[in-house]
């Protein structure tokens, strides 16, 4: 009996990973906006988004609303016209806020001293931006998300961390609904050194999101391993549903992936992102 346990075990551990029963979908998506994605008539966002629920979709975490100076045309853009839509399937929002497409360059120019007037300049424009979605949108938000993704090398800094910290928790209070921020590490901080500084920002009632880095693959899987195994269970994480095919000096682009569902079973969980889902693949052809 022994020998045919043992082989089965090692039929099984044979099989892909794409041809096993797959996890259940996530009930928490992202959607990242682009420009293109206004060419998508409203009837097809509404299959878009009645698939969404139907596949187990029950919040949208909207990437942002505003992206340098694109606002997807205001109150009366496609892209509020379009959350309008998820809204009228019953999907929540966690509504994106403002996004400098400098934000990286900037943090990597600048030191400690004068990240932090960036970073409370850029922090006002997303507290101006959510006033402007719950008065002009006229949007119901479940919670915000501040696209200002952080990571362990703008952050490998401990002032750095203390710093963005407070930002975090006073923006916080200024808010109508919870706070999610994400992060990704780029293997500067050891994995407990990391975990502790998500935890740390996760206090105060902030949802903290951990991307698990399959999709890029910036660090080797041993490694993305124990940084997730280090995290604490109340500390979210991002499955990536697609696989880097640029290089790091390109322009990214990339195709879709089945969400590898590890360290799931006690973290929320949320899927990134709708372009890269099997009903979203009209987004990738704009």
């Amino acid at each position: 009996m022994r020998f045919f346990i043992t082989i089965l075990a090692i039929l099984l551990a044979s099989i892909p990973a794409t041809a096993r029963a797959q996890a259940p979908m996530p009930e928490t998506m992202f959607y990242q906006p682009v420009e293109t994605d206004a060419g998508i008539p409203p009837a097809q966002w509404q299959h878009i988004w009645q698939d969404s629920a139907k596949n187990g979709i029950k919040t949208v975490i909207v990437q942002w609303t505003s992206h340098g100076d694109n606002d997807f045309g205001g109150a009366d853009g496609w892209l509020a016209r379009t959350l309008r839509l998820a809204r009228n399937n019953d999907l929540a929002l966690v509504i994106g806020l403002h996004m400098d497409p400098d934000y990286y360059t900037r943090l990597s120019e600048l030191d400690t001293a004068g990240t932090e007037p960036y970073l409370e300049h850029q922090l006002g424009l997303s507290l101006h931006q959510a006033a402007l979605i719950k008065n002009e949108w006229q949007l119901d938000a479940t919670g915000w998300y501040l696209p200002l993704e952080l990571d362990d090398w703008n952050f490998q800094q401990k002032a750095r961390r203390d710093m963005i910290d407070q930002q975090l928790h006073d923006l916080a209070g200024h808010l109508d609904a919870p706070l999610h921020v994400s992060s990704f590490t780029g293997g500067k901080l050891g994995p407990d050194a990391y975990a502790k500084w998500l935890e740390a920002l996760s206090q105060d009632g902030i949802h903290v999101w951990a991307q698990n880095g399959t999709g890029t693959q910036t660090l080797p899987k041993i490694a993305r391993r124990a940084y997730l195994e280090a995290l604490p269970c109340d500390i979210g994480i991002v499955q990536e549903a697609f696989q880097q095919t640029s290089k790091p000096d390109q322009k990214f682009s990339a195709i879709p992936a089945v969400p590898d569902p590890s360290f799931s079973q006690c973290h929320p969980v949320s899927v990134f992102e709708l372009r890269y889902l099997p009903w979203g693949a009209v987004l990738r052809q704009q």
